[in-house]
């Protein structure tokens, strides 16, 4: 397997993990001060301030943009516009830490569309490890509070278009991270914005700066890194990863923001760890193929796929890691790997399965 490509693949969804973990409670102290479309508007047109800076200085080809149209509108419509509305809804009848956990229901949705649609290689950890964040779930979510369970079922519902957003961008390698960040926030950020200013009048004053502060680090700098994180890893693990987002949110709600600290809370996080960590080695090895393909993508020539040469007829140093449409021809081997963006084949009829 490429450890490097997997370690730094981790290491970029645990600080997206981080950033997006964060935002959950201070997005909820917004939710009070403007209407759920202006929040998750503001939010992703932070997300695209945020993503400028990391844009890099090759702007996407049409090409690669006629190619990604179908993912990214999903993406945009799951992921950017209703995602966010969801959220912020749950956010006004959920306290900010449970808000938080329940999170990670973003994980089960993601694994299950991850294998179920996508075909995705999960091995035998990923289901225990879900069923446990599951259980942590049922452990937290279960309160005779109508209110809370409505808060609740919003939650669950921006986990479910998330995991759809997830999926297809995980697969995106026609587009730079930060690219795609761009995209959504932009397109989702201002069709919500322009909702909510119509059904409830614009926010003013200080809730919008502190709306889009959140939105750069919380969305923008984390969607970029976790897309990063997910083509070293596959979406269902990448998610696995950043499930410790609402384990860092629920930190910040009592530390911070000074919620009472939950019983039930704090069992939820026991179990819901316990399920992350139990899936984060899983990868596998036998013979596979890999068809022939052009894409474009980041990427060094020290990881066994990338053997291509350059313009100028020599190899880039190993390790050094660079971004531009290359060819990859077919290939047969055998090594450990998870699924990247070069290992998502179909299983049940790949050689050595």
């Amino acid at each position: 397997m490429d450890t490097a490509g997997a370690r730094r693949g981790v290491l970029r969804c645990l600080v997206a993990a981080l950033f997006f973990g964060a935002s959950a409670p201070a997005a909820s102290r917004l939710a009070t001060d403007m209407s759920a479309f202006s929040l998750a508007g503001l939010l992703y047109l932070g997300a695209a301030i945020g993503a400028l800076p990391m844009l890099g200085r090759t702007p996407p080809s049409p090409t690669a943009m006629r190619r990604s149209a179908v993912r990214l509108s999903l993406a945009v419509v799951f992921g950017g516009a209703l995602g966010p509305v969801l959220l912020a809804a749950g956010l006004t009848r959920t306290p900010a830490a449970t808000s938080s956990l329940l999170l990670n229901l973003e994980l089960v949705a993601t694994v299950i569309l991850a294998a179920l649609v996508f075909g995705e290689h999960l091995g035998r950890g990923v289901p225990v490890g879900t069923l446990l964040v599951v259980a942590a779930g049922v452990i937290l979510g279960w309160r005779g509070d109508a209110d809370f369970r409505w808060g609740a079922l919003l939650i669950a519902g921006a986990c479910c278009c998330w995991a759809i957003d997830n999926c297809v961008t995980a697969g995106l390698d026609e587009l730079a991270p930060a690219h795609i960040t761009l995209v959504k926030g932009v397109a989702a950020g201002t069709a919500n914005l322009l909702i909510g200013i119509v059904l409830g009048g614009a926010p003013s004053g200080l809730p919008i700066i502190g709306a889009l502060v959140v939105g750069v680090v919380g969305y923008g700098v984390s969607i970029t890194l976790w897309v990063a994180g997910a083509r070293d890893l596959g979406a269902a693990r990448g998610q696995l990863v950043f499930a410790t987002a609402p384990f860092l949110g629920a930190i910040v709600a009592w530390t911070v923001f000074a919620d009472p600290v939950d019983a039930r809370e704090v069992a939820s996080i026991v179990v819901a760890a316990a399920g992350v960590s139990f899936v984060l080695r899983s990868d596998h090895s036998h013979e596979h193929r890999h068809s022939a393909v052009e894409h474009d993508h980041e990427h060094g020539h020290d990881d066994g796929h990338h053997d291509h040469r350059h313009d100028h007829g020599e190899f880039v140093e190993p390790g050094g890691r660079h971004v531009h449409r290359h060819q990859h021809g077919e290939l047969v081997h055998a090594h450990a790997h998870v699924p990247d963006l070069h290992h998502r084949h179909d299983h049940a009829s790949e050689l050595g399965s």
